[in-house]
């Protein structure tokens, strides 16, 4: 048996950049809120969160390391024109949701505290720059990001830090009806089952340029210990931050907004420098995020394009214009927004995801149609709910099981998974 020789410093490496993939600054904004509500099931919830913001996505990537290809890839097996569709749709909602939400977070943590301009104000400055950046494709941002990553680590462990050993569990009413499930639901909106789809490929092809001549399962088992580590940490930067904010719940008024609270923490913990750094840090990693959102579209749009330069800067110019559209909006309103459209593609993203890691005996074409048109279908009053129609489908939740948690589409894709490799393995007469 051939030895595989891989270096410490190989996995370091690799898993934190993995860890710096997935570790959106708008992100920050959702775990302490979730723990602020959740009271004394902030453990519950932050099982629940990281189920969906941390082992999918690292899944995503064990996913690409198996394919070896693009987010085409994840849906082939299905039709080509359905992976065509949804390939456009991913990168739709990417543009559309998660991008400009990086310019609201920006506003409301860094902007509007010191200078009270308006929001519309911020979003045409932020995306103006956006936009030159993405025509330019300047690798400063590259370089910045490497810095700005570690920068909000340090700051966010000093708050988790001082927050645990400073301050009295005093954990407030579980104001959740759900917690595990809401978790669930609340790591839809890291987008980062979508990010390991996206540009997840990214990391798997610097690890094959920089191991040319190692063999595959050399760099399989490179990208799963470097998986293993990244997602170790970011689990525990998700836990530290939801229990911070479990235990802040007698500082703040119930109706605080995500920003305000990460701004408030930070002001309790490291003061008002710590809170200025946070912030600062927190509006350049957003920058860094809406950049690489926007290339990315471009460039996937560019490639159906015969890679026309024209089609990448037509693509960047609307993304960023959506981006001023969306942009002007506070926080919660995109989060809002973002739900039904969440409800709809993260299931499936989820089922591409998982059918992509099993072993290619229990994932035939035949398989991956059943399971991906039965999530589709069973997600569709998920959707519906999440458009505020939840009281005409009562009668039919009752029906599906884990309907009343939006997440009906589990059951029915675990039975069809099963049923369509019983019936594919029957022998045929």
């Amino acid at each position: 048996m051939m030895e595989l020789k891989i270096s410490t410093k190989e996995t370091l490496v690799t898993a934190f950049a993995l860890f710096s993939l997935f570790f959106g600054a708008g992100n920050l904004i959702l775990p302490p809120l979730l723990g602020f509500n959740s009271g004394s099931a902030w453990w519950l919830v932050t099982i629940g969160f990281c189920v969906s913001a941390v082992l999918v996505p690292m899944l995503g990537i064990l996913a690409h390391a198996k394919l070896q290809g693009t987010i085409f890839d994840f849906g082939k097996k299905v039709s080509s024109s359905f992976s065509l569709a949804y390939s456009f749709l991913i990168y739709a909602i990417s543009v559309s949701l998660p991008s400009p939400r990086t310019a609201s977070v920006t506003h409301e943590m860094a902007i509007a505290p010191i200078f009270n301009t308006p929001s519309w104000v911020t979003s045409v400055i932020y995306f103006s720059l956006v936009f030159i950046f993405v025509i330019n494709r300047s690798k400063l941002l590259n370089i910045l990001g490497k810095a700005l990553t570690p920068a909000i680590i340090i700051i966010l462990l000093g708050i988790i830090g001082i927050a645990s050993f400073g301050l009295e569990f005093n954990f407030g009413d579980v104001a959740l009806g759900s917690p595990f499930s809401e978790g669930i639901l609340e790591g839809y909106q890291t987008f980062d089952a979508i990010g390991a789809v996206v540009v997840g490929a990214v990391v798997i092809i610097s690890v094959s340029l920089q191991k040319k001549d190692a063999p595959y399962e050399e760099k399989k088992l490179l990208i799963r210990r470097a998986g293993f580590l990244a997602g170790l940490g970011l689990f525990l930067l998700y836990a530290g931050l939801i229990f911070t904010g479990a235990i802040m719940h007698g500082s703040f008024e119930s109706s605080v907004t995500r920003t305000a609270l990460l701004n408030g923490i930070s002001l309790k913990t490291l003061g008002s420098f710590g809170q200025l750094s946070l912030s600062i840090l927190v509006s350049l990693a957003c920058f860094t995020t809406a950049v690489g959102i926007v290339t990315g579209t471009s460039d996937f749009l560019q490639s159906r394009f015969t890679d026309s330069t024209f089609v990448y800067k037509v693509t960047a110019f609307f993304g960023c214009v959506l981006g001023v559209l969306m942009g002007q909006f506070n926080v919660a309103y995109i989060i809002a927004v973002a739900l039904p459209a969440l409800m709809f593609i993260y299931p499936i993203t989820i089922v591409l995801i998982l059918l992509n890691v099993v072993p290619d005996r229990y994932a035939s074409p035949i398989v991956f149609r059943a399971v991906v048109i039965t999530t589709i279908l069973f997600s569709i009053p998920d959707f519906l709910g999440s458009l505020g129609l939840k009281e005409s489908l009562i009668s039919l939740q009752g029906y599906i099981p884990l309907s009343t948690y939006s997440l009906g589409w589990v059951l029915p894709a675990v039975v069809v998974f099963l049923l369509s490799n019983f019936l594919s393995n029957l022998p045929k007469s």
